[in-house]
């Protein structure tokens, strides 16, 4: 694995507390960024992880090709507090951004993430909508939505992430709750009404843990008449366009992640 840590000439960085929580600010260096704001969150089961891991993934090319503005959240892990800590943490962020969007530069705000980062995407697009903020596009890449075993999750022996790991992240994040009475902020596969939601674009291995609760949240937006679209890939590597970028799966899901992101900033405003 080969990633282009700061420092980066192409990247203009700036490290901020919003709220108290700790966040990186990444704008095209020497250009004027395009006026789209994007909150992007990291993975880690909800369990590990650090708001530098958007150098690992998709949001670093969202600034260098894109020219975006990309905000990403040092939330609080579930070790340190339960639900609902790193949610309020995401979305304070959201917040200032949108509160501050005319400052910044922002003509629309857009939210993204891997893994758990994917699944608090999903959460707070629903807190979003239920308070009145509007997010244009949403990207939860092989979300961590569902704290209940799914077909894909239940016996999974998978690289990187699997069933024990999973009840481990699930169990740390959501202690002291029972499983069957969670919120759909702490669980969006929980959710009932997908209406009002942000477009979605999300992609996902066939042999990875969040295959079945991924292809699920996107059928339900569908249903509730929200633009949404998935690309499946062969593989049961959890995170494998980080794990090893250079492969040639890899490549296709970035090119096709980066198509589906051209099309957000023509048509979602």
């Amino acid at each position: 694995m080969r990633y282009q840590l700061w420092p980066d000439k192409d990247i203009r960085l700036e490290n901020i507390r919003i709220d108290g929580v700790p966040t990186l600010i990444l704008r095209p260096a020497g250009k004027q960024p395009t006026p789209v704001g994007v909150l992007w969150i990291h993975g880690g089961g909800y369990i590990l992880g650090m708001k530098e891991m958007v150098y690992m993934g998709r949001a670093m090319n969202l600034v260098k090709k894109y020219g975006v503005t990309v905000f990403s959240a040092g939330y609080r892990l579930a070790w340190q507090e339960p639900y609902p800590a790193a949610l309020d943490d995401c979305f304070a962020v959201l917040q200032y951004m949108n509160q501050n969007r005319r400052g910044l530069g922002f003509d629309r705000i857009m939210v993204g993430g891997e893994s758990a980062g994917g699944g608090l995407c999903a959460a707070v697009c629903m807190k979003a909508r239920d308070e009145g903020i509007h997010v244009a596009f949403q990207m939860p890449l092989y979300p961590m939505l569902s704290n209940l075993d799914t077909e894909s999750s239940s016996d999974n022996h998978g690289k990187v992430w699997n069933t024990r790991r999973n009840h481990l992240g699930w169990g740390v994040y959501l202690r002291g709750k029972a499983k069957d009475q969670v919120s759909p902020y702490a669980s969006p596969a929980q959710q009932t009404d997908f209406s009002g939601l942000p477009p979605c674009y999300t992609f996902v291995g066939d042999g990875e843990p969040f295959f079945a609760e991924t292809l699920q949240f996107v059928e339900q937006l569908k249903k509730a008449g929200i633009e949404a679209s998935i690309d499946v890939y062969h593989t049961d590597v959890h995170a494998f366009d980080m794990m090893n970028p250079e492969n040639e799966l890899s490549k296709r899901a970035i090119a096709a992640f980066e198509s589906h992101f051209e099309y957000a900033l023509e048509n979602y405003t």
